[in-house]
């Protein structure tokens, strides 16, 4: 495979995560994240999906065979690959602005791309999102406000206690 510069491999990515959007929506599910990792033939493509309920492994089946298809007539990709399809798991990304809404109340674990107030890295329960920016009560109290264009990484925090 000839070296991708960066704007080659976020346009792949783009059209990859949309076409991935519109098998999701089709079969009521929904991208959490797409990403392509590695390079030549040891290249992923490495999907995400989630849906009302949660996503078990035929689900994860049969969106693999849609989007795999879809990836073959479209023949975009110009490298070896071994596509991926999993749940988000426990410790499930947040991406989009709706994703730190939907879980609200929730802990989260944030890195920033940037320093705040000294620091990269948050754990905190996700407070609410205005105009942008996330809200991240970190201690008792104490709220942090992160815009989400400075997110470099965000993930639910696994909420592992015994309930009886």
């Amino acid at each position: 495979m000839a070296v991708w510069d960066l704007n080659q491999r976020q346009s792949l990515q783009t059209r990859l995560t949309e076409l991935a959007e519109k098998i999701a929506t089709s079969m009521g599910m929904e991208v959490v994240l797409l990403e392509i990792k590695g390079d030549g033939s040891h290249s992923v493509v490495r999907t995400f999906i989630d849906q009302p309920g949660g996503i078990s492994l035929d689900d994860c089946e049969r969106f693999s065979k849609r989007f795999s298809v879809s990836l073959d007539v479209e023949d975009w990709i110009p490298f070896s690959y071994v596509l991926e399809v999993s749940s988000p798991g426990v410790n499930r990304p947040l991406i989009k602005e709706a994703d730190f809404q939907r879980f609200c109340g929730k802990n989260a674990k944030v890195r920033t791309r940037y320093p705040i107030e000294g620091q990269n890295n948050f754990k905190g329960k996700i407070v609410g999102v205005t105009d942008g920016r996330l809200k991240l009560e970190v201690a008792p109290g104490k709220q942090t406000e992160i815009a989400l264009t400075d997110i470099e990484k965000a993930n639910l925090m696994a909420d592992l206690s015994m309930k009886p």
